[in-house]
């Protein structure tokens, strides 16, 4: 058996420490592997879960974002078609109101059967709170003239004053300068209708002069154009009365009127295209 020298047993221990040393540097490494994993998993684990947090959180608010986003277009959707819609019901009211006033013009042409007329629209009137003078846009081009009667809210509104080719001015019978010879209708009983734009701010106008013998005449009563009008059609409605007193002679009668027409209002009228001496000379 051969026998190993010194050098051999160096040599051999030498490799028994390094055998060793390699186990221990690995087991070490190992360890130190696992402690690196165990560190890394309580750092790492709860970063990945704030991580994933963070963008079920993040993926949320898009979500949010994108709802809303989806919910302000329709909101400017539904606007839009609301505003459509109250586009529409002003179209519809207005064309309502301006089916109310023709029907009320068919109406008031119908009442007055005996009279051609022509239907103006008022396009100008003079400052303050009543229709006293205006200006309509038919003229002497549609026949008009001065003196021709205006119907408007269902009675007498005014006369033609002044006419151009495409536009006639009317003064209305409760203006300072107005005028009417009139009567009352149950037994034709005369006086005369004065305008004041003062007493309108009470809704009235005056009469005076009424004979009126049997004391006929009470409130509720209607007047209208009289006969012997220089100007103004006969039996043209102009209000009802409102108080009537005796006169200090004892033989006529004075009072207040409630207009029959809206002085306050007013868009359409109907000039009668006809003239008090003309018709007499008609007839």
């Amino acid at each position: 058996m051969k026998k190993f020298s010194l050098r051999d047993r160096h040599i051999l221990v030498a490799l028994i420490v390094t055998c060793l040393g390699l186990i221990i540097i690995s087991m070490s490494a190992q360890k130190a592997s696992l402690m690196l994993r165990g560190g890394a998993s309580r750092v790492i684990v709860p970063l990945q879960n704030g991580i994933n947090i963070i963008g079920a959180k993040c993926t949320e608010v898009m979500d949010g974002f994108r709802n809303s986003q989806k919910m302000a277009e329709e909101n400017r959707e539904l606007r839009a078609e609301i505003e459509e819609l109250k586009m529409d019901m002003a179209r519809y009211e207005q064309q309502s109101q301006e089916l109310t006033r023709l029907e009320t013009l068919l109406s008031l042409d119908e009442e007055y059967p005996d009279y051609e007329k022509v239907a103006a629209v008022v396009i100008a009137k003079d400052p303050g709170n009543w229709y006293s003078r205006f200006i309509i846009n038919k003229g002497s081009a549609d026949g008009i003239e001065v003196d021709m009667n205006v119907l408007a809210n269902g009675a007498l509104f005014g006369i033609v004053t002044e006419t151009g080719k495409n536009w006639a001015a009317v003064r209305s019978i409760i203006d300072d300068e107005s005028n009417i010879s009139a009567m009352l209708e149950s037994n034709a009983a005369t006086c005369t209708v004065t305008g004041s734009l003062l007493d309108m701010n009470e809704g009235t106008i005056s009469f005076y002069g009424l004979r009126d013998t049997e004391n006929a005449a009470h409130a509720g009563d209607r007047i209208v154009t009289s006969n012997i009008s220089e100007k103004y059609l006969p039996g043209l409605l102009v209000g009802t009365i409102d108080t009537v007193s005796q006169d200090a002679n004892n033989l006529t009668r004075s009072g207040k009127i409630i207009p029959a027409a809206n002085f306050e209002k007013l868009r359409e009228v109907l000039v009668i295209k006809e003239l008090k001496q003309t018709k007499e000379e008609d007839d």
